[in-house]
């Protein structure tokens, strides 16, 4: 099963929102043809219904893959609808954070093809990552055409087992608000420091933006990037001090920051 499948046999996505249209958006510019897709979604956007796809339209009766992409909050009610698909050839690929595998095996049944992925918010303009894992009865076939969808939006990575998610949503899945909060009191202390607001927040935004594509591109880790700004006793040093601390700096904050949001991705995840 590849993109060629999905383009002659139909692509159903159940929820278009934000993470749903920067999917579909990405599939588009691909090549998918926009009458290939059916997307279900109460309130569309104008966006999507001028895409030239199906909205809320009869669904093809075994599509290549539905794609499961509402807020998990809502999963309950629209989920059953998809039951018809279930135990067939349809491969299902959730974008939904904290529903486990079993919860869609036990609606959609234990013969259905289910890989469950965690996408992050910069999909939104195609630097997303996103993990995968899949059940008994994804093959490396399905794997791979997940792959492929997950791909429009940035990276993918295949992780060893379900465990693995609740770690993945604390460190990738939460992890930009943590950036989007560094560059807010980034600014703030340029601005305690006699900047004005808006010089220091552009400058705050340029620093974590192109600190993060350097991290990404270089051939150097992240540790010797560190190491090549700071100068002995100089100003970098100086701040590094304070920062990486053990007791009060990012070490222990991080630890317990990610611990925290590990913890309770597990309690919702038991739900």
């Amino acid at each position: 099963m590849n993109m060629d499948d999905v383009a002659a046999k139909g692509l159903v996505l159940l929820g278009c929102g934000k993470m749903g249209s920067a999917l579909l958006a990405g599939w588009l510019r691909g090549g998918l043809p926009a009458t290939s897709v059916w997307v279900i979604d109460p309130h569309p956007s104008d966006w999507v219904q001028g895409q030239g796809v199906h909205v809320n339209a009869p669904l093809p009766p075994a599509p290549a893959v539905a794609l499961i992409a509402v807020k998990p909050q809502m999963m309950g009610d629209a989920l059953p609808s998809m039951q018809a698909l279930g135990n067939g050839t349809t491969l299902f690929v959730s974008v939904a954070a904290g529903t486990s595998l079993a919860t869609y095996q036990s609606v959609l049944g234990d013969r259905t093809p289910i890989i469950r992925t965690m996408p992050n918010t910069p999909a939104a303009v195609g630097r997303g990552i996103t993990a995968l894992i899949g059940n008994g009865q994804a093959t490396g076939d399905h794997m791979a055409l997940a792959e492929a969808l997950m791909r429009a939006v940035g990276q993918t990575v295949r992780l060893d087992d379900e465990g693995q998610m609740d770690a993945v949503t604390a460190v990738s899945g939460s992890g930009p608000a943590y950036v989007f909060h560094l560059i807010e009191t980034l600014a703030e202390a340029g601005v305690a420091q006699g900047l004005s607001p808006d010089l220091a927040m552009k400058l705050a935004k340029a620093t974590v933006g192109g600190a993060g594509q350097l991290a990404e591109e270089a051939v150097e880790d992240p540790a010797q990037l560190r190491i090549n700004v700071t100068s002995p006793k100089g100003t970098t040093q100086a701040a590094l001090d304070v920062l990486m601390d053990p007791a009060t700096g990012f070490p222990a904050l991080l630890t317990r920051a990610v611990r925290a949001a590990t913890d309770r991705s597990r309690e919702l995840g038991r739900g």
